[in-house]
């Protein structure tokens, strides 16, 4: 059975901590993971300091590389915070208070981001030639999203398209559902079906908790270690002799009413994805490596770098070998690079459709949001859950009252962990949402069946890995050829 956090969420340091009342809209809020910390205070000069010690000067060392975690794994990241959180009104001008955020994705491991609202409400994301699957379309022999006549792809949520490999990522997920459909409707799987149950709905659930089951024991222990995963996350018998089941032990994550996301996770400790992401890939065999953006507009350019919201183009299908591990050839493996403060250059001038407004640089935006919502210092929050703090030695920057959460949490993986993983703070704030959010849910499968295990093809029975579901999809797996 799951924990369920105690009632212990206070005042914030802005104002009281506001519930949403019981709803149907997919909605939440933000809030505060340690609300009785101060805000960090530090100017823009200090923060355009930092930033300037961010930025990758030197050819990356490919010991560097992280041979633990490879490069699909980057923007699987990506697509999973895409399924968690989404705040279209905040502004990097302003000081916002979290706790009158609204998160306007739900905040739940459901794949919202696939299937939206549902057909009823969304149909134009699914096939109308063939109710119960998602939409997907074909050009130049090849798959892409499906796009209206302006290439904007008709997804649930539009920030999967902003690149080429989370758009993949995407595609896949589309493709899962119809293959996992297309089984059960000749027969398969029909010990798995709930009484009463629309097989396009039995489709949907196998479909998430597939997915959850991937977040939790494949992409959440690569990113967090094994430690810390075991720790948050304890598999044991209800009663001796019983059957094992999955419980959630949190210690800092708490909420009173209602649910919310953290913005300690969601602006700091979750995007140490950011520092993973290589300056450029390997697409396939055909496409040369190109860099992931590049600070010209996509239109001006678009065979020039990796970056979305276009029609795919022609002899661009990902070849998933090089992103995901035991698909095909190993030495294709490309890895993604260690955590660390240091993000590479693409990142530092980001394209005009990448931003909404401010600086085109990724290191200042994140400085400067993080302190705009009043974010801690890393050493007040590492204190606060019992880890010693770094030195000033071990940061590399002037302390000045406090270090940036962001930046925090990046030098400690890299002091603590080598960069292989998050360290204990990062991990552990990272591991508590996560699992907390799903612990929560009452649709997934922590709290419907704790002693679930996955049950489609995979390479280890009893488990699923992100390699197993794009094998099962059969997508993504042959070397492109021109």
């Amino acid at each position: 059975m799951t924990q369920h956090p105690p009632a212990t969420h206070g005042r914030t340091e802005l104002r009281g901590l506001r519930q949403l009342p019981a709803s149907r809209l997919s909605q939440g809020r933000f809030g505060r993971m340690f609300p009785r910390l101060p805000a960090l205070r530090a100017d823009d000069e200090r923060l355009e300091k930092i930033a300037a010690t961010m930025a990758e000067t030197a050819p990356r060392d490919p010991a560097d590389d992280n041979e633990r975690i490879p490069s699909g794994y980057s923007y699987l990241g990506q697509f999973i915070d895409h399924d968690v959180t989404f705040d279209p009104v905040s502004t990097l001008i302003r000081r916002s208070d979290p706790d009158v955020l609204t998160d306007f994705r739900s905040p739940r491991f459901d794949l919202d981001n696939v299937y939206g609202r549902g057909p009823r409400d969304q149909p134009y994301l699914y096939d109308a030639r063939d109710p119960g699957m998602m939409l997907v379309d074909r050009h130049d022999d090849e798959l892409d999203l499906p796009r209206n006549s302006q290439q904007v792809a008709l997804i649930g949520d539009p920030r999967n398209d902003e690149n080429i490999f989370v758009m993949h990522l995407q595609l896949t997920m589309l493709l899962f559902h119809n293959e996992v459909l297309r089984r059960l409707r000749r027969g398969e799987f029909a010990d798995v079906i709930k009484a009463g149950e629309e097989l396009a709905d039995a489709a949907q659930r196998i479909v998430r908790w597939h997915y959850q089951w991937v977040v939790v024991h494949d992409f959440l222990r690569r990113v967090v270690g094994e430690h810390t995963l075991d720790d948050v996350l304890r598999r044991e018998p209800l009663l001796a002799g019983c059957t094992e089941v999955e419980q959630v032990k949190l210690r800092f994550f708490r909420w009173k009413h209602e649910i919310f996301m953290p913005v300690e996770f969601s602006v700091a400790a979750y995007r140490f994805g950011h520092s993973m992401i290589r300056a450029g890939y390997k697409l396939n065999t055909i496409v040369p490596p190109l860099p992931i953006f590049t600070p010209e507009p996509a239109r001006d350019n678009p065979l020039a770098h990796f970056g979305g919201f276009r029609t795919l183009p022609p002899f661009w299908q990902i070849e998933w070998a090089r992103f995901f591990p035991g698909l095909g050839d190993a030495a294709l493996l490309q890895p993604a690079r260690r955590i660390d403060t240091q993000l590479a250059p693409p990142l530092l001038d980001m394209p005009p459709e990448q931003v909404a407004a401010g600086t085109r640089n990724l290191a200042l935006r994140n400085l400067t949001r993080g302190v705009r919502l009043g974010l801690p210092s890393g050493e007040d929050v590492a204190r606060a859950m019992g880890v010693p703090p770094l030195s000033p030695s071990d940061l590399g920057i002037p302390a000045e009252g406090g270090t940036p959460l962001w930046f925090y949490l990046l030098r400690e993986s890299r002091v603590l962990a080598e960069g292989r993983h998050l360290g204990p703070t990062g991990g552990r704030i990272v591991a508590e949402v996560l699992l907390g959010l799903l612990a929560d849910d009452p649709s997934s499968y922590l709290r419907v069946d704790p002693g679930w295990r996955p049950f489609l093809p995979s390479t280890d029975a009893g488990d699923f890995t992100m390699p197993d579901l794009i094998r099962f999809t059969g997508f993504g797996l042959t070397p492109i050829t021109g």
